[in-house]
Parts: C-alpha cells; sequence; structure tokens
C-alpha cells in the first residue's frame, strides 16, 4: 500500500523574474546549507575543556550531513535545518597519555532546543578505561550543546538579512518575527472516538461495493479564517506545505491533485472562509469511490478552530484516512506556516 507523502520531491515557490516578492506574499527560501556546514565544523573544532583528569579537545568532524535554509512569508521567518554530526577527540591525562573517543549528535534540527540535542560520548574500541571520558561526558557535552546553541542563534541572526523585502508601496515591513520551533504550538488534534459505519455496504461505481465509515477531527489554528481558508484551496499554499508539486483549481467543481497523485478529488462547495467541501480520495482505494470531507471554520479573532468531518471512507481506511489528515495537512500546515 502506497504511503502518504512517500517519494515527494521539495517543491518552493520561486520569486518573481524581477527579483521582486509583492508584499513579500510569495514563499522564498535562501539554502544555507554551505555556510551550515563550514559553521558547524569551525565551531566543533573550537570546543575545548579540562579538568583535573586532563583535557580534551574535537579533533576532527567524521561526519557532518543535513540540509539548512531560512523561508520568508508575509514577513514571517521560518528555518528549517536537520543535521547528522559525528566528530572525534583527544583527550590528554595529567601525566601526559593520550586517549581517543568519539562524539555524536544525532538531532540537530528546528524542532529541538539546544537541551533536548541527543548527544553520546564513547572511546575508541581500542582504548583502555579513563576518567577522561568522565570529562567529555560533564564537560564536553555541555561546550558542544553551546556551540551548536551559537550556530542557531547566528543562523537566525547573520542569515535573516535581505529576506524580507519592501512592500509595493516601498515601505519596509517591521523587523521579521522570529518563530520559535516555527511557532508551532504543542497541540492534540481532538479526534472524535464515535467512528460510525454504514449498516449495509455502499455500491461503487466499479461495481463492487463496500462498507464505509465516517469520522470527525477538531484543529485549532493561530491566524485568521481567511487565511487558514487560502491555504486549503490556494495551489501555492498547498504545495508549499506538502512540499510536493500539486494541482488545486480553488472554485465549486475545481479539481485537485497533490502529494504526487496519492490525493485527489473536486470542491462541491466553497463558501469563503467559512466552509469547504470536497470529494476526497486516497488513490489505494477502490476505483473512482470518493468519500465527502467538509471543512467548517470558526473564527476567534486571533486562531481559527477548524472542524472536520469525513463520510465514506472504506472502512478498513479510516485509520489512515484520520492519521494522513492529521499529519499531512493539520501538522504539516503549523509546522510550515507556523499556525
Amino acid at each position: 500500500m502506497a504511503k502518504w507523502g512517500e517519494g515527494d520531491p521539495r517543491w518552493i515557490v520561486e520569486e518573481r523574474a524581477d527579483a521582486t516578492n509583492v508584499n513579500n506574499w510569495h514563499w522564498t527560501e535562501r539554502d544555507v546549507s554551505a555556510w551550515s556546514s563550514e559553521r558547524l565544523r569551525q565551531l566543533l573544532l573550537s570546543v575545548q575543556v579540562e579538568g583535573p583528569e586532563g583535557a580534551c579537545q574535537l579533533t576532527d568532524v567524521n561526519k557532518l550531513e543535513g540540509e539548512a535554509s531560512i523561508n520568508n512569508r508575509k514577513g514571517k521567518l521560518f528555518y528549517f535545518f536537520e543535521w547528522q554530526l559525528k566528530a572525534s577527540w583527544l583527550g590528554t591525562s595529567c601525566s601526559g597519555v593520550k586517549y581517543r573517543g568519539t562524539l555524536d549528535v544525532a538531532n540537530l534540527s528546528d524542532e529541538n532546543d539546544e537541551d533536548d540535542l541527543d548527544i553520546s560520548v564513547c572511546l575508541c574500541k581500542d582504548q583502555p578505561s579513563t576518567p577522561l571520558l568522565d570529562l567529555m561526558k560533564r564537560s564536553g557535552i555541555k561546550a558542544v550543546r553551546r556551540v551548536l546553541g551559537e550556530y542557531v542563534r547566528e543562523l537566525k541572526s547573520d542569515f535573516s538579512q535581505g529576506m524580507i523585502l519592501p512592500t509595493t508601496d516601498g515601505q519596509k515591513l517591521p523587523a521579521p518575527e522570529l518563530t520559535t520551533k516555527n511557532q508551532v504550538k504543542t497541540s492534540k488534534t481532538q479526534i472524535s472516538t464515535n467512528v460510525k459505519c454504514s449498516s449495509g455496504p455502499a455500491a461503487c461505481p466499479s461495481g463492487g461495493c463496500i462498507k464505509t465509515c465516517s469520522f470527525s477531527l477538531k484543529e485549532t489554528f493561530q491566524t485568521s479564517a481567511d487565511e487558514l481558508y487560502r491555504t486549503f484551496i490556494n495551489q501555492e499554499f498547498v504545495q508549499v506545505f506538502t512540499r510536493s508539486a500539486a494541482t488545486v483549481d480553488g472554485q465549486r467543481g475545481g479539481r485537485f491533485q497533490l502529494l504526487d497523485g496519492s490525493v485527489s478529488g473536486d470542491f462541491t462547495e466553497l463558501v469563503p472562509d467559512q466552509r469547504i467541501e470536497m470529494r476526497w480520495r486516497f488513490r489505494t482505494w477502490p476505483s473512482e469511490h470518493y468519500a465527502t470531507i467538509r471543512l467548517e471554520l470558526e473564527d476567534h479573532g486571533d486562531e481559527t478552530e477548524l472542524k472536520m468531518e469525513c463520510r465514506g471512507a472504506p472502512a478498513g481506511e479510516v485509520e489512515t484516512t484520520r492519521e494522513g489528515w492529521n499529519r499531512f495537512y493539520f501538522q504539516a500546515i503549523k509546522q510550515t506556516f507556523g499556525y
């Protein structure tokens, strides 16, 4: 069975040919992977610690894999980075005996705070036990956390310059809002536990029949109803939060296809800033079978409550469909736009 989002290529909306970005509306990206790689290497190799046991320092960066980018939409900057790091360290005891070991950082990313980093230190296999290992665990890990935190701070200060462009009237927007974890608030999607299934199998256009179920979800987004409404029906927005090419005709009767063709359907009713109804299907479903999706938006000023109801999902696909909507729509929108 195909998985949601599997194999989706990265997609970013480009700036206009004249290098303008009217009112900072379009999604623009700056790739800072090369700078990040070099800066991380410099910072790690600057780590040195001393103690009663002797002294230790990082001597080489053996693994530095990942990417980093800065994105701007409507005057807000979002930072995406993910790195896996491995370094070698050399310890010298008070008596002059040298020991070698390794240090690993598995999860340096925009989703983790400095204190949440998973950093491990060990001796090389051929090295005998030494108190220097305790020094690295006690002080070396703290020093690495500090320099990695410095990298994140530099990323958010040095490379934000020029990301926010003048508006159409030549005025500059206020200083960009630096997001913390992209301003995503940890919240749990409210899921209806009352999954209702039809008493009889539903007829399929192909001539067969399937049993269908319905379920509902509820989520709150830190944005206005009009902006959230556009996020679902505007092709540019959909391509950004799914990070894949999409076709979205945002009008009644208009068709949509996203996530590399995994999801498709058409809009059956659109009430601006209030309601979206669509026929919706996942490609592994029985041929030509569609569920009915209804999205109700309730504006509460600085936040919008979204109620989603799905009717007609194949009984065996309810959990996958529910998880997919939560992960590839709701959470993807929050993580991408900071809603």
